[in-house]
């Protein structure tokens, strides 16, 4: 009996994510559809669909749990999925995520279960990407919300549906511009974009039917959004778009950063990466934006504080990106921030970076004078 395959398929751009998965329901044969409906959790359930090119085969609910939409989803998943594998004849499992839920998470989940997610997919319509990533309204006021306590918002959980999967069905839509995808392009450049609507007229599989089958590393995926080793996106600049890529060795000056991050994190549609702050330089922060929202993280230690024992606990992946940044007197410890948008004002931008760091004088104290330096940033981070 052929083992089951799982792809996972979301994004809140829903028209393009349920042509996705239609074209995969016509284009691989006996596969099926599995949705978890997170819009009926106000009323304590969420209903949940198998479905074949035909129509439905089953249909059921599942309770919530500790009132979390989300919760029930990763606790039915599973379950489901096993079943269809069980019963056999079902070479593909679709899994259309509901709106706002996340493929990294429900991903680790099936692979945790022991089934094998072949594919992740997040659709794309260009011509939403802009609006998207600049909607700093909470998913909660948008009837998104996947328990009562969601926090997120539009712009930061598209942003991360979008760079997490490997593979991006992208629409045909005729009000998408060069600027667009350009934009697509330059927030992803990794990711292998495949048309939707575009299936072979000789009966053979689709590209995307190809690519929920390709194979996915779930490990792999995780080290690439982590901040200490995440694969940025590079320098570019085409059709009004561009990215700049910012690497600097010294450290911030915490508070004329703090009171510089209105205008940074309103300076690009989206932006990313590592930083680093002269009064904490033991730890490796986490920079985020999107929609005109900041959300600023510790991601524990930069390599370079921890004892010569503590780096064989260390994944390799993370020493590798660590070899690859080090710095004679620093090791790993540094500021790589990427901006990307349209308009962007790169001049201005690495100006107002610049003015952020340590001067000289400051440098040149050490850092026992730096760990005295305000703390700017204990609130953000709720020390």
């Amino acid at each position: 009996m052929p083992e089951l395959s799982v792809v996972i398929v979301g994004g809140l751009h829903a028209d393009a994510r349920k042509a996705a998965v239609e074209q995969l329901l016509a284009d691989v044969s006996g596969s099926v559809v599995l949705h978890h409906d997170l819009a009926t959790a106000a009323a304590g359930t969420v209903v949940r669909t198998v479905r074949d090119a035909t129509g439905i085969r089953d249909a059921g609910e599942a309770p919530l749990v500790n009132d979390c939409a989300c919760c029930a989803l990763r606790e039915d998943l599973v379950p489901e999925l096993r079943r269809l594998a069980d019963a056999g004849g079902t070479p593909l499992a679709v899994v259309e995520l509901w709106d706002s839920v996340e493929p990294k998470a429900m991903a680790e989940v099936v692979t945790a279960g022991g089934l094998t997610v072949t594919g992740v997919i997040t659709a794309v319509d260009p011509a939403l990407l802009l609006p998207y990533l600049g909607n700093g309204d909470d998913l909660a006021e948008r009837g998104l919300a996947a328990a009562a306590t969601d926090q997120r918002t539009v712009a930061d959980t598209f942003a991360r549906q979008l760079e997490y999967a490997p593979v991006l069905a992208v629409l045909d839509s005729p009000e998408a511009d060069d600027e667009d995808r350009e934009l697509l392009a330059q927030l992803h450049p990794t990711a292998r974009q495949v048309p939707i609507g575009h299936g072979d007229l000789t009966g053979t599989r689709s590209p995307l039917a190809h690519a929920a089958l390709a194979g996915f590393d779930v490990e792999a995926a995780a080290a690439a959004q982590h901040p200490a080793c995440a694969l940025l996106p590079a320098e570019a600049d085409a059709h009004g778009v561009s990215t700049l890529v910012w690497h600097r060795r010294r450290p911030f000056h915490p508070e004329r950063l703090y009171q510089a991050l209105e205008d940074l994190t309103c300076a690009a549609a989206r932006s990313r990466g590592r930083f680093w702050l002269a009064d904490r330089p033991d730890t490796l922060l986490h920079w985020d934006a999107a929609g005109g929202a900041l959300c600023v993280e510790s991601a524990g230690p930069w390599l370079a504080s921890l004892p010569d024992a503590a780096w064989e606990m260390v994944p390799p992946v993370r020493r590798a990106a660590a070899a690859l940044d080090w710095h004679p007197e620093h090791g790993d410890c540094c500021q790589h921030l990427v901006f990307t948008s349209p308009g962007l004002d790169r001049e201005g931008l690495e100006q107002l970076l610049e003015s952020c760091l340590l001067t000289d004088a400051e440098y040149a104290a050490g850092r026992a004078a730096w760990k005295r330096l305000p703390p700017a940033f204990d609130t953000l981070l709720e020390v």
